[in-house]
């Protein structure tokens, strides 16, 4: 059995956040989120962990967490710049930030070859959801058969302002239907979760089920994010601020119908720092996880 390998996004600098937080100590230990998605990965069955990151801080991410678990799983980097080069794509668009996260993605296509799951660095998805992203890889993915974890949309959100997400809907066969990224959501002081800009927000209820890029891909993916980039890109050369999100990637090949999508639901709590007031929550929430004896601690003691 093939083992899966684990991709992680950790090339965005949190502009929201303050500073570089997928380097920032979370932990009870000094431990980052990342370190515990490689380590639920390794209990997980998963053979190999990609990093996505900026080139400039390389040095910096291998002395700070790689260092780690170098010797417990294979460990690979890709990298990320404003315009990193996608083979017959002519990306010359004066921009300061990368295209996105499906670009992101691409750039891995080179040392991705086995069926992979894709996370953000800096979310902290919990044991189970990853276990069920392993097996899901291990034993199912195919071509035409993708996988997400769909976490509901009350254990994603955070008190300290509002956050994006991809609202989902599946079908009868717990298939995906839809994926609409959704801005600025955020429980309003009425109890409501609300969405959208000030003079037209909207309702949602608080169990929809979410998308926060927790994805199971098998390496046909990489042609297809190839193509709907190149059209992307030809159709935002006059947009700088554009990017090409793996939700919108997801979405149009479903209504090609080129592939489908198992919603893989959990009722994980999701942690993450998207604002800098999030930090002491995840925190503690981590710590509690150490205490319960879900982790060791130190991590890899």
């Amino acid at each position: 059995m093939q083992k899966p390998t684990l991709l992680i996004l950790a090339a965005g600098m949190g502009s929201r956040y303050g500073g570089l937080k997928q380097l920032d100590e979370i932990g009870p230990n000094g431990e980052t989120i990342i370190e515990y998605s490689v380590y639920d990965a390794i209990r997980a069955g998963f053979g190999k962990v990609v990093f996505v990151i900026r080139k400039s801080f390389e040095e910096d991410f291998k002395q700070k967490i790689t260092h780690h678990f170098e010797d417990k799983i294979e460990v690979a980097f890709a990298y990320q710049a404003v315009n990193s080069p996608i083979d017959g794509v002519e990306l010359n668009v004066e921009r300061t930030k990368p295209w996105g996260t499906s670009h992101a993605v691409l750039v891995a296509k080179d040392v991705v070859k086995e069926p992979f799951a894709v996370i953000n660095a800096d979310d902290y998805y919990g044991a189970t959801s990853m276990q069920q992203i392993g097996d899901f890889l291990s034993k199912d993915a195919q071509p035409h058969l993708y996988a997400m974890v769909g976490f509901v949309l009350r254990n994603t959100l955070s008190d300290n302002g509002d956050v994006n997400r991809g609202i989902c809907k599946a079908d009868d066969n717990g298939n995906l239907i839809t994926m609409v990224e959704t801005l600025k959501i955020q429980r309003e002081a009425d109890g409501i979760v609300r969405y959208g800009k000030e003079d037209n927000r909207g309702e949602l209820p608080d169990d929809s089920v979410v998308s926060m890029n927790m994805f199971g891909f098998h390496p046909s993916i990489f042609d297809h994010l190839k193509t709907g980039f190149l059209d992307f890109v030809k159709n935002n050369t006059d947009n700088p601020k554009a990017e090409y999100f793996i939700p919108l990637t997801v979405d149009e090949m479903i209504k090609a119908d080129k592939m489908q999508m198992r919603v893989l639901s959990t009722d994980e709590k999701w942690y993450g720092v998207t604002y800098r007031e999030d930090k002491e929550e995840v925190t503690t929430a981590l710590k509690n996880l150490s205490d319960k004896g879900v982790y060791p601690s130190p991590l890899w003691s």
